[in-house]
């Protein structure tokens, strides 16, 4: 495995927690774990905007740090499903702060950005034209 050359200083919990929310992907993921996308190919058409092989990492990594836990039922065809674990569900407040700040803040930091009159995650209308929260997890 890859050793950094500068040492990570961990005594700071904003490292610590950008070590596990610093990826790329993985606010989305655990968001859409907990959602209910439980399955990689779910996940795969969930962010499609990453290679399925990026997404496959940062599921290992999440695993790795103690965020999600893989099950994986015996037969033919293999199914695994991911879940949180507590400690994964732990920062779903975050990532649920995260999503409203950049709700709020979107024509700031991306002006030319052009909203839809819906959002939809995982086959539910999260947000409305009007920026007004619909549903933001089954509750």
């Amino acid at each position: 495995m890859y050793e950094k050359k500068i040492p990570e200083n961990y005594e700071c919990g904003i490292s610590v927690a950008l070590k596990v929310l610093g990826g790329k992907w993985n606010p989305l993921i655990i968001e859409y774990i907990h959602l209910g996308k439980r399955r990689p190919s779910e996940l795969h058409r969930a962010v499609d905007q990453a290679n399925p092989r990026v997404i496959n990492m940062a599921l290992r990594e999440l695993e790795d740090y103690g965020m999600l836990t893989k099950k994986i039922y015996p037969g033919l065809p293999l199914k695994v499903e991911y879940y949180l674990t507590p400690l994964g569900e732990s920062v779903i407040p975050i990532i649920e702060a995260m999503e409203a700040w950049g709700h709020q803040h979107r024509e700031q930091i991306v002006p030319d950005y052009s909203m839809p009159d819906q959002v939809i995650c995982n086959g539910a209308v999260k947000y409305s034209k009007e920026g007004e929260e619909k549903l933001s997890q089954a509750e």
